[in-house]
């Protein structure tokens, strides 16, 4: 219904270098200028409110109680939707909406969208302010599309200090939930992902009521034997070999290189297992990619330069990198390492869970150009690197290797300093500490920007070498 085109990777704490959960995605929009904002929402008691979708008219009534939490909404309400995307709760439980998926038209015969069910756009915060871990996550959300029904298929991620779930909607009111093993880690990209459900092992598999039944009723199952949930639900056509399953192929090709896949293959497993440990410079890398080193990728000359559609896009509004680190304390633990602009060439700055609010320049996008603002600084970045790719690409990854070193060395010195606080003296450290870190990237930014726009004045195809002897 007002699906977009995402990709999605999850990674369990036994395949991280530290051993953090991870989540993270890339939030693709239809355009490329949708802007967005990033906020906390304060916990609330004892409210009478509603919620009511200007895009669907979905409307349901919000619960009494709930979390302060983290959002990243469009600031085009009225037009364009809420859209909160993604965030931690005070209670550390990660969660990020949506990845967009797609169900087939027999699956959708029997069990069809429902018009003004539980949409995207309101997803989040009907959420994510409400849930206590992970897997509660599942359930809770669960609960709702069986009340209210889906009117589009969606991918919903979900991390806590312990556990990182992915669940697929995939029809009015059928999903499936699967927990990535501790040791694994998952690509998604607008493809249904999930394949074999176990029905025998609900610690790491949970679905609606009924969608056994329901596909045996409807003969859904193409397979001769077990529950294939991407052949029974998903697609497989000639878009997903050119728009989805490449996605899949080179994260999988960054995290496994020892593996020959076929980048069009409709069978790319969805639980994998590393070759080495992953960090979150690993998965920054990947959604900032666009089929790097490969004959797939747009900046080169290659006659399948623009055969599939990459990772990092124009329209990437926001990608971010979801952590749950458990060598701190609980308090202190949850980052989301988050960029406005293209990840392909603008920096991940790490945000903490435990603030109270977001520096001003994240909190406060205007519609309209306006570099005071992060969104229209780091699209600033990303556009001018992108105009002049083969001239400005070297500096812009000499910058980001810069921003890395200082953004763990800042991680680092704040992490030994928190320590040492708790409850709202912590919470106001932290807070504290971000905002100076966003006013030393934004120096930073301003910085190459200057630069490049000097360099980038000695480059221009208007000009003429003048002999002073004529």
């Amino acid at each position: 219904m007002y699906e977009q085109a995402c990709t999605t990777i999850l990674v369990g704490k036994k395949a991280t270098v530290d051993g953090s959960t991870m989540i993270a995605r890339n939030d693709d929009t239809f355009m490329p200028i949708t802007p967005q904002k990033f906020i906390v929402h304060p916990a609330v008691h004892g409210r009478h409110e509603t919620l009511t979708s200007g895009k669907n008219g979905f409307t349901a009534p919000l619960p009494a109680d709930g979390y302060r939490y983290q959002a990243v909404p469009n600031i085009e309400v009225a037009e364009k939707g809420v859209f909160e995307e993604n965030g931690f709760n005070e209670k550390n439980v990660g969660v990020s909406s949506t990845e967009s998926v797609y169900g087939n038209e027999h699956t959708l015969t029997f069990d069809p969208f429902v018009k003004n069910g539980l949409a995207e756009d309101s997803l989040p915060t009907m959420v994510t302010p409400f849930i206590d871990s992970a897997r509660d996550g599942v359930t809770y959300l669960g609960q709702l599309i069986a009340k209210y029904g889906s009117p589009e298929g969606n991918g919903v991620l979900f991390n806590d200090k312990d556990d990182v779930w992915y669940m697929e909607i995939v029809t009015g009111h059928h999903w499936v939930a699967q927990r990535i093993p501790d040791d694994a880690y998952a690509v998604a990209a607008n493809q249904v992902a999930i394949q074999w459900v176990d029905f025998d092992d609900p610690d790491n598999f949970m679905w609606s009521d009924g969608i056994q039944e329901f596909v045996a009723e409807h003969h859904l199952n193409p397979d001769k034997e077990g529950f294939n949930f991407r052949h029974i639900f998903g697609t497989d056509n000639e878009k997903d070999r050119h728009y989805n399953t490449p996605r899949v192929w080179y994260g999988q090709r960054y995290f496994n290189p020892e593996i020959e896949q076929d980048p069009q293959s409709s069978e790319l497993p969805f639980i994998c297992h590393a070759a080495k440990k992953i960090s979150v410079a690993d998965v920054e890398y990947v959604l900032g990619s666009h089929y790097n080193e490969t004959k797939y990728d747009p900046f080169t000359d290659s006659p399948e330069a623009k055969k599939f559609r990459p990772i990092a896009m124009n329209r990437t509004q926001n990608s971010h990198v979801m952590q749950i680190r458990n060598d701190v304390p609980a308090e202190q633990s949850a980052i989301m390492w988050m960029t406005f602009g293209m990840p392909a060439f603008a920096p991940y700055l790490p945000f903490h869970a435990n603030v109270s609010e977001t520096d001003e320049s994240f909190a406060n996008t205007p519609l309209t150009y306006d570099r005071k603002s992060a969104y229209w600084l780091y699209r600033t970045l990303s556009m001018i690197v992108e105009s002049h790719y083969a001239d400005f690409v070297q500096e812009d990854i000499d910058y980001l290797k810069e921003c890395r070193i200082e953004l763990a060395q800042f991680v680092a010195q704040t992490d030994a300093e928190a320590a040492k606080l708790t409850g709202d003296d912590l919470t106001a450290y932290l807070t504290a500490q971000d905002k100076a870190m966003v006013a030393q990237m934004r120096d930073k930014a301003e910085d190459l920007i200057g630069r490049l726009i000097t360099k980038g004045l000695t480059l221009s195809k208007l000009t003429y070498n003048v002999d002073i002897n004529l």
